[in-house]
């Protein structure tokens, strides 16, 4: 497909990197800084325009006139608005906008078409719900959801207490007596997706799609501590922090915000009633204990400092055993915050570029003979979990898996059917519209059948 990106920030950059992996799009990013535009025009295969986007001149020299899709996501919600537009009357192209304004979210819908607004993402919005769904699971690093919320890949480690210490993978499902599956596991060997025969050890982060009924039996006999988060603490109050509390009030979650700006903390207290909202300096390692941080289930450190989030989370740590969450900004620094235990890490970036990757996928496949449903990266974006809706004319359909020849690396977790979740064996078979979750690492799977040799 031919894309324009406006917009070479983090999340243009973050968005350019995935679709140029992908090695199948034409790619034309515009910014009006050179700079920005020269150094992705080095590092990846994409054409370049030095200008604003939101002009018919630089939209034209850009081909807006042949592309399928544009993407803006500079940072001004108004010029990524005014951009849609005018791609909109000069071409004849779906577009993708980062907005992240609250107020333009709830008007949004009432000119969405006259836009071509193909998609709308709010970072903050997208980031508070990923937080709202691991504090469900605290013993979850992190959980990406699949079937309509049916079935989830969650990742965590595995304790040295643990049952599944040393532990076959083909053994699991007879010895605990929960039907899931494990898709990938992490040590400092490497990064695996594991065979029957691959044992577990104490240590290993694992990644194990189980379907949501099955969660709660699957940790207890595993021997991992399930918890629940009865309250928070969130230092920031930024819109994240404001669209998380409002989730989790929903949940029955009780929600503290430390904000160390007064007038900040005077809308807080308009905007989250059932909240409790604290004018203070939240990285005062004193005001957080005086705020009960020992106590706390759970902690989210939401500045926008990522040296403050590390240093809060790292504090946390020291003192209580509740969920830890931490936002990171700067996405270039993924090897080393992971090896530090800051709890669930979460990047606004990564997720608004997951999102709509994810759905620039699912338009270019659209004619084939799956959809793509989901995504998501994972094992440290060393792998991707993708749900597919399979087609009636798919190739594949109505085979037994084991008449299928599977790339290496690939596995076929899951089949959706009838609101009805299969861990699949080898006689299982795909059918038209099942939903599938394909866990690979294999790049530019946007089909079905891209899983085969």
């Amino acid at each position: 497909m031919n894309i324009i990106v406006v917009g070479c920030g983090n999340v243009g950059k973050k968005i350019v990197e995935m679709l140029c992996h992908e090695k199948q799009h034409n790619i034309t990013v515009v910014d009006t800084r050179s700079a920005a535009i020269n150094a992705l025009v080095n590092q990846f295969d994409v054409m370049g325009v030095v200008g604003n986007g939101a002009s018919v001149d630089t939209l034209t020299d850009a081909g807006i006139k042949d592309a399928d899709i544009l993407i803006t996501v500079t940072a001004s919600d108004e010029i990524n608005l005014l951009t849609c537009l005018i791609a909109r009357k000069s071409g004849n192209c779906q577009t993708i906008a980062r907005v992240r304004n609250p107020e333009y979210g709830k008007e949004i819908h009432l000119f969405k078409e006259d836009l071509g607004l193909a998609m709308v993402i709010n970072p903050e919005r997208a980031a508070a719900a990923v937080i709202a769904r691991n504090l469900r699971f605290p013993a979850a690093i992190s959980i990406d959801t699949f079937a309509k919320g049916r079935v989830e890949i969650l990742k965590f480690r595995i304790p040295e207490d643990s049952e599944l210490d040393n532990m076959k993978v083909a053994d699991i499902v007879g010895k605990l007596d929960c039907d899931v599956l494990v898709c990938g596991v992490e040590r400092e060997s490497g990064t695996y997706i594991p065979h029957g025969d691959f044992t577990l050890l104490g240590g290993d982060y694992i990644s194990v799609l189980v379907p949501l009924k099955t969660e709660s039996k699957f940790f207890k006999k595993a021997g991992i501590k399930l918890g629940k988060v009865k309250n928070t603490i969130i230092v920031g109050g930024g819109e994240t922090a404001v669209y998380l509390a409002q989730l989790l009030n929903e949940s029955g979650i009780d929600v503290k915000i430390l904000e160390r700006d007064e007038k900040r903390c005077g809308v807080l207290c308009e905007i989250l009633p059932k909240a409790t909202i604290i004018n203070a300096d939240g990285t005062d390692n004193r005001q957080l204990l005086e705020e009960g941080i020992e106590n706390t289930s759970s902690f989210v450190s939401l500045t926008n400092i990522d040296e403050e989030n590390i240093l809060l989370s790292m504090f946390a740590r020291t003192v209580t055993d509740g969920k830890l969450i931490t936002k990171i900004n700067r996405i270039a620094y993924d090897d080393v915050i992971n090896k530090l235990d800051l709890g669930t890490t979460i990047c606004p970036k990564n997720i608004t570029a997951e999102n709509i990757v994810q759905f620039v996928r699912s338009m270019g496949n659209s004619m084939g003979s799956s959809n793509i449903e989901t995504m998501h990266r994972i094992l440290n974006g060393k792998a991707e979990a993708l749900e597919f809706r399979i087609n009636e004319n798919s190739p594949i359909a109505n085979k037994p898996l084991y008449s299928l020849n599977i790339s290496k690396n690939t596995l076929v977790a899951c089949i959706h059917r009838n609101g009805k979740i299969l861990i699949p064996r080898g006689s299982d078979m795909m059918m038209p519209d099942d939903t599938v979750v394909i866990v690979t690492t294999a790049t530019g799977v946007n089909d079905i059948t891209d899983i085969l040799d």
